[in-house]
């Protein structure tokens, strides 16, 4: 990290939960992965490392969400991922987001930690390379405050991909340890190919307790 610690935003956390999970089939934040709805499994993860975790949600899943978790409704509307990421960047300004999908069910404490040691608060976000596509990863990044601005100008400019916001921002991108972590699972066949994975490491869980030199 380049800024002195006083100086470096604290994270919230956010999970993307409100997609309509068309190419799946039926809704994937609600796939029990974990022994619960994988939104809660996520937000829980994040709430290691986050001083508060919110679900990304529409207006009409807010009846859906267990009252012990913080929802957080778009205010940019028909937008997807972006539209999630830019309500909670105006939710709180001063603060960096931690933003996690909620189609990572191979995600864990290990991949977190790692992006978080190794962020730069002088960027505008730090992320992880897709090792699918080489490309920065949008929905397992740490959106830094300064990327809010960032963000609308590239709204101002017709996109709505933020993908393409951290392309072309002054984004540290880190290559993933795990690359197992950062599946997205969006399909069925995406499900089948999550689940070999799980049964194959099943055992073998990632350590809870290598910090990896990271103080929190």
């Amino acid at each position: 990290m380049t800024l002195k610690d006083n100086s470096i935003p604290l994270l919230n956390g956010l999970v993307l939960a409100g997609g309509r999970s068309k190419r799946m089939g039926s809704n994937k934040d609600l796939i029990n992965w974990h022994g619960k709805e994988q939104r809660f499994f996520a937000a829980d993860l994040l709430k290691t490392f986050c001083q508060h975790v919110f679900i990304s949600c529409r207006q009409d899943q807010l009846a859906h969400v267990d009252p012990a978790y913080q929802a957080l409704t778009d205010t940019f509307l028909d937008m997807g991922p972006f539209g999630g990421i830019l309500s909670a960047l105006r939710s709180d300004r001063e603060k960096a987001w931690l933003v996690v999908a909620c189609d990572l069910p191979l995600l864990d404490e290990d991949a977190l930690r790692f992006l978080i040691a190794n962020r730069k608060p002088g960027k505008v976000a730090t992320t992880y390379e897709s090792p699918f596509d080489g490309l920065p990863e949008p929905l397992i990044t740490i959106w830094e405050p300064k990327s809010y601005a960032v963000a609308l100008h590239a709204l101002g400019e017709g996109a709505t991909c933020p993908r393409k916001v951290l392309i072309n921002a002054d984004t540290h991108i880190v290559k993933p340890r795990n690359p197992d972590a950062l599946l997205n699972v969006n399909t069925p066949d995406d499900a089948a190919t999550a689940r070999e994975i799980m049964q194959r490491t099943k055992g073998n869980p990632p350590s809870k307790n290598n910090r990896d030199g990271y103080a929190f």
